[in-house]
């Protein structure tokens, strides 16, 4: 798996915490780090899912060292309840997501995720779908306008949405170089270091793939699947996406905000909580890991915990004598 630095490995296996005889899921296989690590660490089974055939084919060396154990899926993690029911598989004790485009993905110039590279402006992690030129070359001004504000946090997003529309005129966008340039005309640089196509490039990537999409689907699917006990362990790069985690496991863990005072609703019990928030602030990797690794320094692990049944029930009378 050369390569793939999976991220914050060491705080994944300690949260994930997997035993023998448990059922695990990895479902963003990617490189195959944490697969790897979860398979070396118990005597377990996992199914690992990817909706890049390239990250399948890429795992047929790791299946084949683990036969009987390991289980490649090709899909959307968002759908990993039908997946893995159709495959019998009912209850897991364990989930990871490792959130947004792989590192084979954006070193891969063919894939068209990375502006450091000339390539086709494609950004799809599947096989089918619009690319990311097709969006740039049929999306109004508008729309396009909305996508790099609300999913790149881009504040000079009608000034780009301006330019792309005025090349477009000219010729279909169709590469990364071209279209990283018509951004940087727009966005000058700042103190940060960070390439003024990032947001832009990483807002289109989202809309592509609807990423948020597929992590609400994630964190619910994958809370219906875990048995009692079971942990869901998720990583965040974007804030967006660890936004969306971390509202999920507040709510499930009974911690959403309580109502205003004069909200009737107050005077109502609220049902015990069902889940163990792991993590009340979420883990970042540490210096060294960023050092060796500069992509990890986004990163936001966030956990949660599916209480077993005796304690949901206590939790659920103590909350009822209260």
């Amino acid at each position: 798996m050369s390569g793939h630095a999976p991220v914050m490995l060491a705080e994944v296996l300690a949260t994930l915490a997997p035993r023998d005889g448990g059922v695990y899921c990895d479902a963003t296989f990617g490189g195959g780090g944490y697969a790897q690590a979860i398979l070396a660490a118990a005597d377990c089974t996992l199914w690992a899912i990817d909706r890049d055939p390239a990250a399948i084919a890429r795992g047929a060396a790791l299946l084949a060292r683990h036969p009987g154990r390991l289980h490649l899926i090709e899909g959307r993690f968002g759908d990993m309840l039908d997946l893995l029911r159709k495959l019998g598989v009912a209850r897991l004790d364990g989930v990871v997501l490792d959130l947004g485009v792989s590192s084979f993905q954006l070193d891969d110039p063919s894939r068209g995720f990375s502006f450091r590279a000339d390539g086709p402006l494609d950004m799809r992690m599947g096989r089918g779908g619009p690319t990311a030129a097709d969006l740039v070359n049929t999306m109004s001004e508008r729309e396009l306008a909305d996508t790099l504000f609300e999913l790149g946090e881009e504040r000079r997003s009608r000034a780009i949405a301006r330019a792309i529309v005025a090349a477009r005129a000219e010729a279909p966008i169709t590469t990364t170089s071209r279209l990283a340039g018509i951004v940087r005309a727009v966005v000058p640089p700042d103190r940060s270091g960070i390439d003024p196509a990032t947001r832009s490039f990483q807002a289109l990537r989202i809309r592509v793939n609807d990423e948020l999409g597929e992590v609400a689907r994630a964190l619910d699917q994958a809370s219906r699947l875990l048995a009692p006990g079971g942990r869901l362990v998720v990583v965040a790069f974007h804030s967006l996406e660890d936004r969306l985690v971390k509202r999920f496991m507040a709510a499930a863990a009974g911690r959403a905000p309580s109502p205003s005072r004069h909200d009737p609703a107050r005077l109502r019990d609220r049902p015990a909580a069902a889940w163990r928030l792991l993590t009340p602030h979420a883990l970042r990797p540490g210096a060294a890991e960023i050092a060796a690794n500069p992509r990890a320094r986004s990163a936001r692990l966030r956990a949660l915990q599916r209480l077993p049944a005796a304690s949901h029930e206590a939790a659920a009378e103590e909350a009822a004598a209260r």
